[in-house]
């Protein structure tokens, strides 16, 4: 069974692993692990969900508060976020990275038009605060984060909408430009190699071409999800690039460990390439790719954990993996809520 739209969505997981300080990295099976601590990047997931969540869900505004919270201690005063809060000492540099940066302020930028004044003023506390910082990105996938958060709050945060704009162009100028450089007739990427959350560098492009047209941007966009498409989705199903190793340029593709992460991307960028072009075969690839939590895989083993509410986190060579922590199951949630979207808000055309 699928995981429907809405309050059908199944939100028991999500909650299990948080408390009052936000949600926990890691759990042992379906039981959380305390001391795995707290990461940025899943109370950034996990403030998306929720905020993204049916308004009638009677838990969503206390997790909302709970995970902007966590955020709004984990910012450092330059603006950057600190990764990882441990029990017993607190927030480490242990994992930092511009990816957490670039998540943070994608979460933030949702969180400065919540309807909850309290998450609302953290929020936009928050991205006030983390704008200079996320101007000096450099890594593709973190500045492509910063990109969709960009164009998220232009129009529900007015007094940034210029400057908002003016990095989102940069930025899309900058991926665009990656991909001339790397792309050839059959290798249509912006990198040498496919590792992790491929598929948010189109989404990106798509995300700064909602804002406004751009032939060159949306090229690149089409080019490389179809890319994507064509490579992963060869066999009928989806295939997710395996952390063993990457997939580079004229070697083989690795297929374990698939990762739910790397299927929420292609989702998430599906729903951003159908609701600008309209083309229906980026709403089936959205559609095949969320099947992948359900069975529709290598292994024909669904991730989706209907028991504990929660997803394995991984397809490996020798089957499930038998934990299910936060990334998980926020990438199934994720998944699940842009798949409602493709029928709920009407395509651009562009």
């Amino acid at each position: 069974m699928m995981l429907g739209r809405g309050k059908d969505l199944d939100y028991r997981h999500l909650q299990r692993m948080s408390d009052e300080r936000g949600m926990l990295q890691f759990a042992r099976a379906g039981i959380p692990a305390p001391d795995s601590g707290y990461t940025v990047d899943d109370n950034a997931r996990a403030l998306i969900v929720v905020l993204q969540a049916d308004s009638d869900w009677e838990d969503r505004s206390g997790l909302a508060l709970r995970y902007a919270r966590f955020l709004y201690q984990a910012q450092r005063s330059g603006g950057e976020w600190c990764n990882w809060w441990l029990p017993g000492r607190g927030f480490v540099t242990d994992i930092d990275s511009t990816d957490s940066l670039g998540r943070a302020f994608l979460a933030c930028s949702l969180g400065a038009a919540a309807a909850d004044e309290e998450v609302r003023r953290q929020c936009r506390s928050m991205v006030t605060k983390s704008f200079a910082r996320i101007k000096n990105l450099q890594y593709p996938r973190s500045l492509a984060y910063a990109l969709i958060g960009c164009s998220n709050f232009i129009h529900s945060f007015p007094e940034y909408s210029r400057p908002a704009y003016e990095l989102a162009r940069r930025f899309g100028e900058s991926l665009t430009n990656l991909y001339l450089r790397n792309h050839t007739a059959q290798w249509r990427w912006f990198e040498d190699r496919l590792t992790y959350c491929n598929a948010v560098l189109p989404h990106a492009l798509f995300a700064c071409c909602s804002l406004k047209p751009d032939p060159k941007f949306l090229n690149a966009a089409q080019d490389s999800l179809l890319f994507l498409g064509d490579r992963l989705f060869s066999r009928g199903y989806l295939n997710v690039v395996g952390n063993r190793g990457w997939w580079v340029r004229g070697g083989a593709m690795p297929l374990f460990d698939q990762q739910p992460v790397d299927a929420c991307s292609l989702v998430l960028a599906c729903r951003a390439a159908y609701e600008v072009t309209g083309r229906d075969e980026f709403r089936q690839m959205g559609k095949t790719a969320y099947s992948w939590y359900y069975g529709k895989n290598i292994l024909e083993i669904p991730l989706y954990n209907q028991k504990s509410g929660g997803c394995h986190d991984a397809l490996t060579s020798e089957g499930l993996n038998a934990n299910q922590g936060a990334e998980a199951v926020l990438s199934l949630l994720l998944s699940a809520q842009a798949i409602s979207k493709f029928e709920a808000k009407p395509p651009q055309h562009l």
